[in-house]
């Protein structure tokens, strides 16, 4: 579990690396070398803005918060890259992962606790734990989504597919 600074830390950095982006600096990403899965989630009035991560940690964590809070905001081929009069409104959300395990069949996933990784075919899909909670999504629904998001039927979970699930501390600026 994270302890309060460290989170304010984390949170600090992810707001640093996306104001340096607009004016040219540098982020200053002093601290630990830990490396961990991370995801940053950006929001604005509620409703998701960006969101990328890794399952695993590639870099220390501090500089990996900074790459993904940009990466969130311009890079995420979902929305528009963020303009530089949004940011006051937005708000970002951290989510650090445990290693993912792997696991027998979908039946061993526990829906709001577990973040769960899908594979079949060659194709791979993520949810954080906190997705069916936000959605208000059954475990059927979820996985349904899972499987149209790694580019499968609805149904693509069903038969042949992999399950590995992890959990993930997550916290935001509105938590601090």
């Amino acid at each position: 579990m994270t302890d309060t600074e460290e989170r304010r830390k984390l949170l600090k950095i992810a707001r640093d690396s996306l104001e340096c982006a607009f004016s040219g600096r540098t982020a200053d990403t002093p601290g630990t070398n830990r490396k961990q899965g991370a995801f940053v989630t950006l929001t604005e009035n509620g409703n998701l803005r960006g969101c990328i991560g890794y399952l695993t940690g590639l870099s220390p964590l501090y500089d990996q918060i900074a790459e993904l809070a940009r990466e969130a905001a311009f890079s995420d081929y979902r929305f528009p890259p963020l303009r530089e009069e949004e940011l006051p409104l937005i708000t970002i959300g951290i989510s650090l992962l445990t290693v993912p395990e792997p696991i027998d069949s979908a039946d061993s996933f526990r829906i709001g606790t577990d973040g769960i990784i899908m594979e079949k075919a060659g194709r791979r899909a993520v949810f954080l734990p906190q997705v069916a909670l936000e959605t208000g999504w059954t475990e059927e629904e979820m996985l349904s989504a899972l499987s149209r998001k790694a580019g499968l039927g609805s149904d693509g979970w069903k038969e042949g597919a992999s399950f590995m699930t992890f959990q993930a501390e997550v916290f935001s600026e509105d938590d601090l």
